[in-house]
């Protein structure tokens, strides 16, 4: 055991990196990593069995922590893309794929149900990871690609507790069919009731001895408890751990659990891919080369096909936006290869169609990051810049005009809002107009504020007030020039990202521009004091001097802030001065208290 654990260490240090080297995902890592040390390659590792059990509670884990996350409050407001786009996918890609196995291959109905529902996800680790590095989980295909993989995780739980009900091993026990489905039915209800009603209970006597090694085998007790109980019911153990996590979900010792399983979940899903891995028969593709190849693309072919319209019939994507989610998941997933194994286990499969099976799903997930890349040079090339045309402003003249809808315009904006002051808000940003308009905003436009027809079609010259709230401080300077030549009426409210920017917008004569950090920071400042044991009367005191301190400092370094060397002098002596004002304060705090205390 020993020697088994430092190979697999070796390995997983060796083989993940460098995945991660070429830009692929941990899990391609510890694939390799399985393959590498399996009997088909070095041999260094030749019991598969005794591992891939063990590596099993990695599985089980991993849909505990998926049940913590699928909290039902969250589920509400992804509700239309997870049960729409998702179920729509599951469905359309599911079928199809059971009419393959089925009438292709030959497989039996049981098998090709098991078949088509298992290649039918996508890899939640592969496709997460890719929108994250290429910054695109926001856009909007990767929002409907992150629901789709969502209502995949969903949907894997009943397949796994479904398979062991379709296995020949169970069939063969004399119990019918109904009778397995109501006592897993039958357990689930008490799962869920006497969850709901002993863990929180439970927990909460657990953290009142507030030992860390106490929490943490709660956790595992709770997690391995309810897969064991689903395990006796005849039903899959990870559908028991899923359910304790969706019984946890909304609990205040959510956070707390997830951190005790991350480190023994992430660890042993690792050895589960490695033990997937190792079973890996690469044998097979020098045997059988055309099979192996065909059974990648046609994977990648049919769940490409069929996604391409659910993203724009279901998912409202522009042609494009479709394409991408279809390449990014259209790949087999992680499920697969559990739900591959559980029917090779109960006998819908034979050891060769399993072994062909995880070495297709594997070569198209390992296929998918070269595929997403392609894609992407190949729209780039092709794709001419888009331009939308900006928003006809149709509205009454407004008393103020707000630049910028972000953050800060947005706040103003409900403060207008709620005392009927009328205004109009331009937003250069596409997204963020549909965005804000989803929440009954009519009074903002997609438009360029620094456009002076712009600026004329919102009235600008019949407002009393311009708020300058862009993010932005090149865009923002800019809208400010040109509104103080073309509207000179209109006071400036300008939001300012730091001092030097301060000092540019004081350029243009825009009075005390307002630092977006600055309230906040003073306010935290004070919270530091006051915990630290200043009274609450005296923190605001001194955060008071500090604000008429630098105030004062921002003036004074405005005469001098194209000058390097006089900004760092200045900044040296007043932070010199700014002591000397402290200490000052501090004498006379002490005697003051010294003389309230002779009174006494």
């Amino acid at each position: 055991m020993l020697q088994m654990a430092v190979v697999f260490l070796l390995a997983t240090v060796l083989a993940v990196p460098l995945a991660k080297r070429f830009r692929l995902a941990a899990v391609l890592g510890f694939l390799l990593a399985g393959i590498a040390i399996g009997p088909h390659a070095l041999g260094l590792v030749g019991d598969t069995g005794r591992v891939a059990q063990v590596s099993e509670l990695g599985v089980v884990l991993m849909l505990f922590v998926i049940g913590l996350e699928l909290s039902p409050s969250r589920l509400k407001v992804m509700r239309h893309a997870v049960f729409g786009t998702g179920l729509l996918q599951v469905l359309v890609c599911g079928a199809a794929l059971l009419a393959v196995a089925y009438y292709g291959f030959g497989l039996s109905l049981r098998a090709a149900v098991v078949v088509g529902a298992a290649l039918a996800l996508s890899s939640t680790a592969f496709g997460l990871q890719i929108l994250a590095e290429r910054k695109e989980a926001g856009s909007a295909y990767g929002r409907q690609a992150f629901a789709v993989l969502l209502f995949q995780d969903l949907a894997a739980i009943p397949l796994i507790a479904v398979v062991p009900l379709l296995g020949y091993g169970a069939a063969q026990t004399g119990d019918p069919m109904w009778m397995g489905a109501l006592r897993v039915v039958a357990t689930i209800v008490v799962v869920m009731v006497g969850g709901r009603y002993l863990l929180r209970p439970l927990f909460r006597i657990v953290a009142r001895t507030r030992m860390q090694e106490v929490s943490t085998a709660t956790a595992l007790l709770v997690v391995m408890g309810t897969a064991w109980v689903m395990e006796l019911a005849g039903a899959s153990a990870t559908l028991g751990a899923f359910l304790a996590g969706v019984l946890l979900a909304d609990s205040e010792y959510r956070h707390e659990l997830e951190s005790h399983i991350e480190p023994f979940k992430g660890l042993l899903l690792g050895l589960f891919f490695i033990s997937v891995g190792m079973s890996l028969d690469l044998s097979l593709l020098r045997q059988a080369p055309w099979i192996v190849a065909g059974l990648v693309l046609g994977l990648l072919l049919v769940k490409g096909v069929l996604l391409w319209p659910v993203g724009r019939l279901s998912g409202s994507l522009s042609g494009a936006d479709a394409l991408r989610m279809a390449v990014l998941l259209a790949s087999g997933g992680e499920f697969a290869f559990v739900v591959l194994n559980l029917a090779l286990g109960q006998h819908l499969l034979e050891p060769r169609q399993r072994d062909l099976l995880v070495l297709a799903v594997s070569l198209s997930m390992a296929l998918m990051p070269l595929l997403v890349t392609a894609l992407a040079r190949l729209l780039r090339e092709r794709d001419t810049p888009q331009t939308r045309e900006y928003d006809h402003i149709d509205t009454d003249a407004p008393r103020v005009i707000i630049a910028g809808f972000g953050r800060v315009g947005q706040i103003v904006a409900r403060v207008l809002r709620a005392q009927h002051i009328p205004f109009v808000a331009l937003e250069a940003s596409v997204e963020q107009v549909d965005f804000s308009r989803r929440f009954g905003g009519t009074s903002i436009f997609f438009g360029d504020p620094a456009r002076p027809e712009l600026l004329r079609a919102a009235q600008a010259d019949k407002a009393e007030v311009f708020v300058l709230a862009t993010d932005d401080p090149q865009a923002n300077l800019r809208t400010a020039r040109v509104v103080k030549r073309q509207f000179p009426h209109l006071k400036i409210v300008a939001r300012a990202r730091n001092r030097q920017h301060v000092f540019r917008l004081m350029d243009l004569s825009i009075d005390e521009p307002v630092r977006e950090t600055f309230d906040s920071s003073l306010k935290m400042t004070r919270q530091v004091l006051s915990a630290l044991g200043a009274s609450e009367a005296d923190a605001a005191q001194q955060v008071e001097r500090f604000r008429e301190h630098d105030e004062a400092l921002l003036k004074t370094q405005y005469l001098v802030y194209d000058d390097e060397t006089a900004l760092v002098q200045s900044s040296r002596e007043a932070l010199a001065d700014l002591e000397r004002i402290f200490e000052a304060d501090s004498g006379q705090r002490d005697a003051g208290s010294e003389e309230e205390g002779e009174r006494i």
